[in-house]
């Protein structure tokens, strides 16, 4: 009985002081314009975070070896398929120290058909800390076609919840232009 109590006092103490350091984090960020950064795709080319200014972003922070990353890939190339038209884009920084053909192999077997920039652990460090840290992967911030972050989601979150957050980050601003 006194565990049981403990137990409910400590979940109550918890949800009162609010987060952890990481959602505490998230929630300072949203609602802030995300942080432009430059990154080589895949192919070689130079891609920036404003390259994308105008559409929705689910950009989504991953590695080849994360099993949970592996889960949600297949969901974004279907919420791509989905909201793209809308002006939605999916992003993904592979950020283990594979080398570049092994992530490209990794990216085709999964049959993902967005952008993958390239990342490391010097990224981790820059980028990630302008996103208040990249403490798990996946981790995926959605930003709203003014460039602002809606949400951030440390870990694997259901499908319908992802679909939720882009649908929050798709409902503000200006109609994305072609």
């Amino acid at each position: 009985m006194l565990v049981s109590l403990l137990l409910v006092f400590g979940f109550n103490m918890a949800r009162r002081h609010d987060q952890t350091p990481e959602s505490r984090a998230a929630s300072r960020l949203q609602g802030q314009q995300a942080r432009d950064f430059t990154l080589q795709s895949l192919e070689g080319k130079t891609v920036r975070l404003s390259d994308f200014r105008g559409k929705a972003v689910l950009l989504n922070f991953w590695a080849t070896w994360c099993e949970p990353c592996k889960l949600e890939m297949p969901w974004f190339v279907e919420l791509q398929k989905q909201y793209g038209g809308q002006g939605f884009q999916v992003v993904g920084v592979a950020m283990d120290d594979a080398d570049v053909a092994d992530i490209a192999k990794f990216a085709k077997d999964m049959s993902v058909d967005y952008p993958i920039l390239v990342g490391n652990e010097s990224v981790r460090d820059a980028i990630g800390n302008d996103y208040g840290g990249v403490p798990f992967l996946p981790e995926s911030f959605f930003i709203n076609r003014d460039g602002k972050i809606t949400d951030k989601v440390l870990g694997l979150k259901s499908k319908s919840d992802i679909e939720e957050s882009i649908k929050k980050a798709l409902g503000t601003g200006q109609v994305a232009q072609k």
